[in-house]
This record gives C-alpha cells, sequence and structure tokens, in this order.
C-alpha cells in the first residue's frame, strides 16, 4: 500500500520540520519530501504533530495481564495492544526476577509472539533475578540469586536474538560474568544495587551505559558516598531512564537529574499495569492494590507504576520544565539510542517502520498511528 501523511509538523527525533510530506510504501517510510505524490492514500492530519511512536523499554503489563505471573503470548499482545493506547508502538516486555523454569517460558512466549506478530514488540527486559537482596525492591527475595556461570550461559543461549536488555546488580557479578554478559550482545543495565561509587564506576568502565530506573533501588548520592546515583551523574556516557510518575522520585529531584544528565535522561513507564483498570494484584508473595492512582504492597511501599508513556511525556513537559520537543525526544531517539537501536526505530527516517504517534501542541491528545 501507498500512503502519504500530509498537513503535519513532523518531528523527525534529529529536526522538526513543517509542510513536508512522509510517503510511506507497505508499513516503511520511503521519503520525507515537498510534494505530494499522485495515486497514493492521503492521509490528512489536520496540523497535528508527529513522531515516531513512543519506546517503553521497561513495562511489566497491560492492561489486564502481568508478563511475570503469565509469561505468554496472550501476555505480551495485552501489552502491546493496551500500550498503542498510550501513543507506545515499540516496547520490551519486562519479565521480572522468577524461577529459572519462568524465565525461560518468558524467553519462549516473546520468540513464538514475534514469529506470528510483526510489530513494535522488539524483544524482552529481563530485570534480575541477579540482584542485589538489599536492593531487591519488590522482587520476591526467594528468587533473587547470585548469577552462576551455568545459568547465564544457558540464559544467554536460550536469550539469543531475544533479550534485548538486562538488569543487574554489577557488585554481584565477577568481572568475567560481566564480560560475558556484554560479548553476548545482551545490553546490560545496572539497578536493583547496593553498589558503591567504586563499584559503579567499574562496572561502567567495562561498558555498562544504561541504569534501569535513576533514584529507586540503588545507593543514593551522599558528599562521602557518592554511590551508584554519583557515579551516574559523574559519567556523561550513561543514560538514566526515570519513572515520572511523582511517586518513584519526587520532581525536584527528577529537574536536578535532567540539568546533570540532559539528553541521556530518558522515560520509562515501569508500568506494574496499564489503564489503572487492575486495582489488586497477586503473584506468589508478590502482592500490589491501587492506592490513589499508585501501586503499593501491603506494607505501603511502591510495588511498580502506574502510568503510560503518554502521561511520562505529559509531566516532562510539566514538571521538567522542558519543550514538547524534548519530551517527545526522550521517549523516541534517546531510548532508542540507549539500546542500540537507534539505527531501526526512534525516529522518523527512510527505512524506519511507519510506527507513528499523533499529538496536539498541548499532548492533550496522543495517539499512535501504525500503517
Amino acid at each position: 500500500m501507498k500512503q502519504a501523511i500530509v498537513n503535519c509538523t513532523i518531528h523527525t527525533g534529529q529536526e522538526v520540520i513543517e509542510k513536508n510530506v512522509i510517503i510511506i510504501e507497505d508499513g516503511i517510510i520511503r521519503s520525507l519530501q515537498k510534494e505530494v505524490p499522485e495515486n497514493y492514500q492521503l492521509i490528512d492530519l489536520n496540523g497535528y504533530n508527529i513522531a515516531a511512536g513512543f519506546l517503553d523499554i521497561h513495562i511489566n503489563g497491560g492492561e489486564q495481564f502481568h508478563f511475570s505471573k503469565h509469561p505468554t503470548e496472550e501476555a505480551i499482545h495485552d501489552i502491546y495492544e493496551s500500550s498503542l493506547k498510550g501513543g507506545t508502538t515499540h516496547m520490551l516486555p519486562c519479565l521480572i526476577s522468577s524461577s529459572h523454569e519462568n524465565i525461560l517460558k518468558g524467553i519462549e512466549a516473546v520468540k513464538n509472539y514475534r514469529i506470528k506478530y510483526n510489530n513494535g514488540v522488539i524483544g524482552m527486559h529481563l530485570e534480575g533475578p541477579f540482584l542485589n537482596p538489599i536492593k531487591r525492591g519488590a522482587h520476591l527475595a526467594k528468587y533473587v540469586r547470585t548469577p552462576t556461570h551455568a545459568e547465564l550461559e544457558e540464559i544467554i543461549h536460550y536469550g539469543k536474538d531475544v533479550i534485548k536488555l538486562i538488569t543487574i546488580a554489577p557488585e554481584c557479578f565477577t568481572d568475567k560474568q560481566i564480560d560475558m554478559l556484554m560479548e553476548s550482545g545482551i545490553i546490560v543495565s545496572a539497578g536493583h544495587s547496593n553498589a558503591t561509587y567504586e563499584q559503579s564506576a567499574n562496572a561502567f568502565s567495562k561498558g555498562i551505559k544504561l541504569i534501569t530506573h535513576l533514584y529507586n533501588a540503588m545507593t543514593q548520592f551522599g558528599h562521602r558516598s557518592p554511590g551508584l546515583v554519583g557515579a551516574i551523574f559523574e559519567n556523561e556516557n550513561v543514560f538514566a531512564p526515570i519513572i515520572l510518575d511523582g511517586a518513584h522520585c519526587d520532581y525536584a529531584a527528577a529537574r536536578v537529574a535532567y540539568k546533570i544528565k540532559k539528553d541521556k535522561l530518558i522515560l520509562i513507564s515501569d508500568a506494574l499495569f496499564l489503564g489503572r483498570k487492575v486495582k489488586e494484584f497477586k503473584w506468589d508473595e508478590f502482592n500490589a492494590k491501587l492506592v490513589d492512582g499508585f501501586y503499593r504492597n501491603e506494607e505501603g511501599n511502591l510495588a511498580g507504576a502506574a502510568i503510560s508513556m503518554a502521561d511520562a511525556v505529559r509531566n516532562a513537559v510539566t514538571h521538567l520544565n522542558v519543550s514538547v520537543k524534548e519530551a517527545i525526544a526522550m521517549a523516541t531517539c534517546r531510548p532508542a539510542k540507549a539500546i542500540q537501536l537507534d539505527n531501526n526505530v526512534g525516529s522518523i527516517k527512510v527505512g524506519f517502520p511507519a510506527s507513528f504517534v499523533k499529538f496536539s501542541n498541548d499532548l492533550k491528545l496522543i495517539e499512535a498511528m501504525v500503517l
């Protein structure tokens, strides 16, 4: 099918272009040009903005299913369909610390799903189980464990081309084990970590350039013990995803982070569920209840976010005082760069998929367009 998107402001990821036409053939962007071609289906955006669809590299559930509890194709599709409602066209369903069997089931489900569906599920985020128990957060203690060479090898083998991102506590790994992960091609993220500043700096020196969720489940900054947060702030090459819901970190702390990290601060949802339709959730000993718009466990601690990427983008404009262009970049081209997929998704470029987000200047309207 040949289509032409007209009458819009285009946020390519590198620049903002007025009065251009996006030419699409068979679901792929073929050109950006001034002229409207003949014999193309016209899609008139009536003056709205368009950008590459949002990319969420950390999402746990859709409107019905939690992927770790239900490591199935059905749960993955729920995450995909639910994410579209918030302008997200590409995502990494996240499987948190669980049994080895459950991890392999999740890998198999994503692998089979991607064979059946050619959509925005670009792989899987494995968050754990090799975390520091002191900073495990809502992860179940019985599943958090020390990495062994054998289990890492099996996960790498079965997860090839499926696991795009893995969260680890780097201080719980030997240098050889970190090297093994780095050489596998899986993007390694530091999180749920009690690392000292020195341990964090060593991990970054070995090539880790991403952390999981800034401020949450990590050693905080102190003037005598800078911790993981201090190492993140010092290293200009490290990308720092942030959960911008006002609960996982104060908006003032987020503003400080933005001033320091600049274009390395990116948005994630880390949604336990989307749409706030699931009011209570239980999986094994993990429990969560929606209280005043936030998921909390029976002890009152945060047990996952409830925002969409659209919410995160709006909050960036409102609470970080950034431009709409900047907020859109924080949800598109920058997370793509963080997971080294910026040559495939996250921008409006020739050869990229025709998966977009349409939005109004005030961001009241945000909707996905997958052509």
